[in-house]
């Protein structure tokens, strides 16, 4: 008898088990495709999620505000790639103000930075993003990239804005320098 009960018990948990593994995938499926519908829309154009940055610091003995805003552009043309993959190029909203004043309002979009960066690299790349970096002697610094969709191709590029509201632009070569160098 007791042999009886330690079969079953084992059968019982062979079933289990089965069970819970086909549940499992099939959860796993499920939640796959749930994904895939959430990333794809009915124009065939994939988009960046919108974000919303902000920062408050202390420069020059006052205090800052910081908004960086991202947003999918659909007024913007879109981003074909090599595969023929469609993609809504993004306008960056960058709000900038001290005790109560504003230094800067102004929307980025990757046609702000082509002085800075090759047409045809532009032509197939997306104004990805730009976030607050530091402050130094120069300015109020962020990081921006003009990138490739869904590729680590892209092109970091510095914004430094003055207290005056002042903004210049330079190429951040310090990755390809190390690069060049070997990754030292």
């Amino acid at each position: 008898m007791r042999r009886k009960h330690i079969i079953l018990f084992t059968l019982c948990a062979m079933i289990l088990c089965c069970w819970s593994c086909s549940s499992r995938q099939k959860n796993s499926e499920e939640n796959n495709l749930l994904l895939m519908k959430e990333n794809a829309v009915s124009d065939g154009i994939q988009r960046m999620q919108m974000s919303d940055a902000r920062h408050t610091f202390i420069y020059g003995g006052k205090e800052y505000s910081s908004t960086v805003v991202r947003r999918p552009d659909d007024t913007l043309p879109v981003v074909v790639n090599e595969q023929g993959d469609r993609f809504a190029d993004n306008s960056i909203w960058l709000k900038l103000e001290a005790d109560g004043k504003m230094i800067v309002d102004k929307v980025f979009t990757k046609g702000f930075f082509s002085s800075w960066i090759d047409a045809d690299f532009l032509v197939h790349a997306i104004l990805e993003g730009m976030v607050y970096d530091k402050t130094t002697s120069a300015g109020i610094h962020y990081a921006a990239s003009i990138c490739y969709p869904q590729t680590d191709l892209y092109i970091p590029l510095l914004i430094t804005i003055t207290p005056g509201g002042v903004i210049s632009v330079t190429r951040n070569e310090l990755l390809q320098d190390m690069y060049d160098a070997g990754g030292e």
